[in-house]
């Protein structure tokens, strides 16, 4: 099998699952998100080993250095052999800031409620807050309902 020389970069960013798709990552390219040595590319940009490509992923860029080239998407386990991240700390800690600040600001109702405050719903209703009591004077004998739609025809 022959080793690849250079590959596209829009298909080497999605063989690396850096990207779902690679349309998706086309998209980045065209938006200019994507950078080699501090200028934007093209899609029809070829990459090659040795290689460091930015991604801007706003408020921070990460970098990554190729190290295999690939050109068919693959398991996430194989992406360290073929991809290294170069990204410096101060990036990766403005990233993990971003990433921690959008949980920590979700308004209260809106989505679904975290472990703490479903603990908090249950204590507030009681253990048994399922129907709180709206059948505990229900008794089936008082009503006389058929089912059975086969036994209206007979």
């Amino acid at each position: 099998m022959a080793t690849l020389q250079q590959v596209r970069i829009d298909k080497f960013l999605w063989a690396v699952r850096l990207f779902k798709t690679r349309s998706v990552a086309a998209e980045a390219i065209k938006k200019g998100r994507i950078m080699m040595s501090g200028t934007q590319v093209k899609g029809s940009r070829n990459v090659k080993v040795g290689d460091v490509i930015q991604i801007k992923v706003p408020p921070a860029t990460r970098s990554f250095e190729i190290i295999q080239l690939a050109q068919n998407r693959m398991g996430a386990k194989l992406v360290p052999d073929h991809i290294k991240e170069v990204t410096p700390k101060d990036q990766l800690e403005i990233i993990e800031l971003q990433r921690l600040a959008a949980n920590m600001n979700r308004r209260k109702g809106l989505g679904r409620p975290t472990k703490k405050e479903r603990r908090d719903i249950d204590g507030f209703f009681g253990t048994d807050a399922t129907f709180n009591g709206i059948f505990e004077d229900y008794d089936e004998d008082d009503y006389d309902f058929d089912f059975d739609l086969d036994s209206d025809n007979e």
